[in-house]
């Protein structure tokens, strides 16, 4: 009897600690799998920007980006990239077998168009591809995703150095911003509001610029 009552008060205490340990992650096969993150790298030489990288993980808004000329030094900053493009960028990476066994060259003679790079990592697991031009539907609406966003950060941080350092520059900078938002190429355009806005209310530019700022936030705003 004893040895039965000792048995179930043990089963009992087990039953009480199950659900703490679960809380904890606590199971038979070990904790979860980290987040995941996909990298897409550029690097063509003798071109403007010559090294462009772009981080995006799957769990968080925050992203790193780094753009540069070769010979200048290494340095990824941050930005944040909202969710739903996230979605888009997994989706399509899984479309793509998260890179594993993927050759997406097309492997014809044709120009130099910079070595591209994706790579998709989750804990110590990592898979990579490399390819020049690439005909596959799921990897162009990729590059065309991590390309607009380093062209949008580029936007970004032109504007940012016109209102510090050149606002006589400042409408020329917005010219550029309104060419490549007509031709669909920035991603999340929402992002660069707070810089429109700040030119928009800003006696010290000229008159203008100021008015093709106010004109691009209502538009990303209608558009959103």
């Amino acid at each position: 009897m004893v040895r039965v009552s000792l048995v179930v008060v043990l089963f009992s205490i087990l039953l009480a600690a199950w659900p703490m340990a679960a809380a904890h992650g606590v199971s038979g096969r070990g904790p979860g799998p980290g987040a995941a993150k996909v990298t897409f790298r550029r690097i063509f030489q003798g071109s403007s920007p010559e090294f462009i990288e772009v981080t995006v993980q799957s769990d968080s808004k925050g992203a790193t980006y780094e753009i540069r000329q070769l010979d200048e030094d290494p340095g990824a900053q941050p930005f944040e990239v909202g969710e739903a493009l996230r979605s888009k960028i997994f989706a399509l990476t899984q479309q793509l077998n998260e890179f594993q066994g993927q050759d997406l060259d097309v492997h014809r003679k044709i120009a130099n168009l910079g070595e591209k790079t994706f790579r998709w990592q989750q804990g110590n697991v990592s898979h990579e591809t490399k390819f020049n031009y690439t005909l596959n539907s799921a990897a162009a609406q990729l590059l065309q995703i991590f390309e607009g966003l380093a062209r949008q950060q580029e936007h970004y941080a032109l504007l940012e150095r016109r209102i510090r350092y050149d606002r006589l520059g400042i409408n020329d900078a917005l010219l550029q911003f309104e060419s490549d938002l007509n031709r669909g190429l920035i991603p999340e355009p929402q992002r660069l509001v707070p810089l429109l806005e700040q030119i928009s209310s800003d006696t010290k530019f000229v008159e203008i610029a100021r008015q093709r700022a106010q004109s691009l936030v209502d538009r990303v705003r209608h558009a959103n």
